[in-house]
């Protein structure tokens, strides 16, 4: 991560301490939470046999599992609609410019896909990072919404990118009886699913829930930009103009700028050119590639101009950051 974004994501967004504060907690509820945190670690835990991000056998349910802070790079990639709650250690997210920490039970909650940069900052062997995430199931919560809303939702303000919001007792609950039923023969078919919808009703009817509930409106304006997420994503190697991108979700260009940057933390050319670069970074590493080649592939006519953005971007030029990754991985092994 390049200077430059270091110093504009300094000040790290504290959703429970801002416009969505939580409630000061007593002694005891203070203590329920912190045990009951404990219990969702351990049972991370013992499903998580090694470092990694994987997925459980319960459909969008996924585990995470870190013994050591990366000496310097972040982990660049598109981060899922997904609630993510960190059980144990802590963890930073850099979505454009914001910059995010959840930890201590904190959650975080990403509405929709976005390209992201993480890194795990508080780990160890003997205190491994520990976190579960589950997908956001559009279908199932479209048809929750109606029920946590019945009077329609009410007016969005400060829309984010993405939101921490401090931890619910009711909600990590119900996130360690979701990561139990991997522990009992067919609670996974027949209990899981019935937690899963409690976990999105406790999302829905949370400070955050209306942002979550607005992602499955059609024609919605996050509908739409969503539509236009989906269309850079699989054509980001093509050139494009932002009116006619405007004009595909029935925005007027300037409307269609103001809303994809409050649902991305970025315009619509930053988040092409997110895209191109991970891609362009994971052709490398991935397929052995040079970096002329990778950069085409993406849609970059410049040689220069692709290692300038890179560089920008990760830090260092392509030839250098990808050594430094070989290398990295073979003082793994």
């Amino acid at each position: 991560m390049s200077d430059d974004q270091t110093e504009k994501g300094v000040a790290f967004e504290k959703m429970s301490l801002d416009d969505h504060a939580a409630t000061p907690m007593s002694d005891n509820a203070n203590g329920s939470l912190k045990a009951e945190t404990i219990r969702l670690a351990n049972l991370i835990d013992t499903h998580s046999s090694h470092d990694g991000t994987y997925a459980a056998r319960i459909p969008g349910l996924y585990v995470n599992r870190y013994s050591r802070i990366e000496a310097a790079d972040y982990v660049h990639t598109i981060y899922s609609p997904a609630v993510g709650i960190a059980a144990q250690g802590k963890k930073i997210i850099t979505v454009g410019k914001d910059v995010y920490e959840y930890g201590g039970s904190r959650i975080f909650i990403a509405p929709v896909a976005l390209p992201v940069a993480m890194k795990t900052i508080l780990a160890s062997p003997a205190e491994p990072f520990l976190g579960v995430g589950l997908y956001l199931d559009p279908q199932r919560i479209a048809a929750l919404v109606s029920k946590v809303y019945p009077q329609g939702l009410p007016t969005i303000r400060n829309r984010r990118a993405g939101y921490v919001m401090d931890a619910d007792l009711a909600l990590i609950n119900a996130m360690a009886r979701l990561v139990d039923c991997l522990s009992s023969p067919g609670d996974d078919h027949l209990i899981a699913p019935l937690i899963t919808d409690e976990i999105f009703i406790r999302l829905l009817r949370s400070p955050i829930g209306v942002y979550v509930a607005e992602t499955v409106f059609a024609e919605s304006n996050v509908q739409r930009v969503v539509k236009a997420m989906d269309w850079l994503q699989n054509n980001f190697s093509q050139p494009f103009k932002i009116a006619d991108l405007a004009e595909m979700v029935h925005l007027s260009e300037s409307s269609f700028r103001e809303h994809f940057k409050s649902v991305t933390a970025m315009s619509p050319l930053q988040y092409r050119n997110v895209l191109r670069l991970q891609e362009a970074r994971r052709l490398m590493l991935s397929n052995q590639m040079d970096a002329t080649t990778a950069c085409r592939i993406v849609g970059y006519a410049s040689d220069s101009q692709f290692s300038r953005e890179y560089s920008r971007f990760f830090g260092s030029p392509p030839n250098r950051d990808i050594a430094r990754w070989r290398q990295e991985r073979r003082n793994l092994n």
